[in-house]
């Protein structure tokens, strides 16, 4: 009997082993990112783009999705964040690989300016310029604001907490004068929600950085005709002292229901900026996806059309270049 039991207790023994080599050959599949179909490893990455109401959401999910279409092996993911400031830091600090950004905020996280300042931060790289962003401070038509002076008293949104808009909008309100915590009733709203507010008469002014022609602005004036408030004489030049990151620029008549004159007001570059230990080759593919490419991101979003080659290097410095961006804009002869 003992040794009839040693004999089943052998034949199990042996079968469970068999049956684990037989499971280990079955193995789990891996989590998206960890492989690739080709058998290499994917490279999953965040972009932090800003608002849902604003550009750089929809814009950014257009060029992940072209990238992902154009990279084997690329895996970008769009992100909604409170842009551009906030963008930088989340660069920096790890918690995403890719950004889009205001030249201004960046130039300031720098060099330690601004909303940055006493702690530089260097350890993010630019790939080049995405396209013009334009300051735009909105205010309904029958409201009497024609200038920054203007707002002085009236319920004013400068834009989210750690947006481009607001970092700009506070160095605005500054070269005229105004203190937004005493001289304005400030409101930190997204662009869609002040458009709404806009709407609604809960709001004098908004400000926000957008492209020319803005959807969301459009969609104000279905309801409230508007006026873009100029940017111009003794308060420009004061501005364009303080941040030479801003650049004069004009709107034309008619671009929205409501502004029949030219408007006159400043606008900054949005960048795609990237953790600086990227891979030189993926930073190349991307750069390279980018600018030639445009037809297919403007299929996603007709902002596309404004990304071009042209702009890549405008108002990047002091922020150093990838070197897989160097590598491609050597290519092209630019540098």
């Amino acid at each position: 009997m003992r040794k009839y039991f040693l004999l089943l207790l052998a034949l199990l023994l042996a079968l469970s082993l068999v049956a684990a080599g037989c499971g280990g050959s079955q193995e789990e599949p891996k989590e998206q990112g960890e492989q690739q179909q080709s058998g290499g490893e994917t490279t999953k990455l965040f972009l932090a783009t800003g608002s849902t109401g604003g550009t750089y959401y929809p814009l950014g999910g257009a060029m992940a999705k072209v990238w992902n279409d154009n990279i084997e092996g690329l895996n970008v993911t769009a992100q909604s964040t409170g842009a551009s400031v906030e963008n930088i830091r989340l660069l920096a600090s790890g918690q995403t690989e890719l950004a889009m950004a205001m030249n201004g905020p960046a130039q300031a996280a720098w060099l330690g300016k601004g909303d940055f300042e006493g702690k530089p931060l260097n350890n993010f790289r630019a790939v080049g310029v995405i396209y013009p962003e334009v300051m735009q401070i909105v205010t309904p038509t029958d409201s009497g604001i024609q200038t920054v002076a203007d707002l002085k008293g009236k319920r004013v949104s400068i834009g989210p907490v750690g947006s481009g808009t607001a970092s700009s909008a506070l160095k605005i309100l500054a070269a005229y004068g105004l203190d937004p915590e005493k001289d304005i009733q400030k409101f930190q709203d997204t662009f869609a929600d002040a458009a709404r507010k806009l709407k609604d008469g809960q709001l004098d002014a908004a400000f926000a950085v957008l492209a020319v022609p803005a959807g969301s602005i459009i969609d104000v004036t279905t309801s409230t005709p508007v006026t873009i408030v100029d940017i111009e004489g003794e308060g420009l030049q004061k501005l364009l002292e303080a941040d030479p990151a801003f650049t004069p620029y004009d709107i034309p008549g008619g671009t929205y229901k409501g502004q029949d004159e030219v408007a006159h007001t400043v606008s900054q570059w949005a960048v795609l900026y990237v953790k600086e230990d990227l891979p030189e080759d993926l930073i190349y593919q991307m750069t390279k996806v980018m600018y030639e490419k445009t037809d297919e991101i403007a299929k996603g979003h007709a902002r596309g059309e404004q990304i071009t080659i042209d702009n890549a290097l405008k108002g990047i410095e002091p922020v150093e270049f990838h070197p897989g961006a160097v590598k491609y804009y050597k290519e092209k002869g630019m540098m």
